[in-house]
C-alpha cells in the first residue's frame, strides 16, 4: 500500500490541475490591489502633510517628510521643536541687543573727575 501512494504522488503533481494557474492569477490579483492601496496611501500622505503645514506656517515645508502618517507627525515634532530652539536663540540675542527707545534723560555732567582750572573753564564756556 505504501508502494501506491508513493506511485500516485508523482502522477498527480504531474497532472495539469489549474490550481497553479488560480494561484497566479490571485497573486497578480493580490499585487495589483497592494500597489492600488500603496498609492491611495501615496495620496492620503501628501493631503495629510498639506494639512499639518497650512496648520503650521511657521515650519518650513522642506523640513516635514515622510511616507507615513506617523513619519510625517515625528518630523513636523522635530520641526516645529527646531523653529522654537531657533526663535528663543534669536530672542535672546535681540534681548542683549536691545537699546532703550528715547533719548537719554537729561542730567548734570558729571564734573568729579575734572580740574580745578577745567571746572572754571567749563563754568565760563557755559555763561
Amino acid at each position: 500500500m505504501a508502494e501506491e501512494q508513493i506511485t500516485e504522488i508523482p502522477q498527480r503533481q504531474g497532472e495539469p490541475t489549474g490550481e497553479g494557474e488560480r494561484s497566479q492569477a490571485q497573486g497578480a490579483e493580490m499585487e495589483g490591489e497592494r500597489a492600488a492601496l500603496n498609492e491611495r496611501l501615496a495620496r492620503t500622505v501628501a493631503r495629510y502633510r498639506t494639512v499639518l503645514l497650512a496648520g503650521s506656517p511657521e515650519v518650513p515645508e522642506e523640513m516635514v517628510k515622510g511616507e507615513t502618517v506617523e513619519e510625517v507627525d515625528r518630523s513636523l515634532a522635530s520641526a516645529k521643536e527646531l523653529v522654537e530652539r531657533v526663535r528663543k536663540q534669536l530672542e535672546a540675542r535681540g534681548q542683549a541687543e536691545r537699546v532703550p527707545a528715547g533719548a537719554p534723560p537729561r542730567r548734570r555732567p558729571d564734573l568729579s573727575a575734572l580740574s580745578p582750572q577745567e571746572k572754571i573753564a567749563y563754568g565760563l564756556a557755559r555763561r
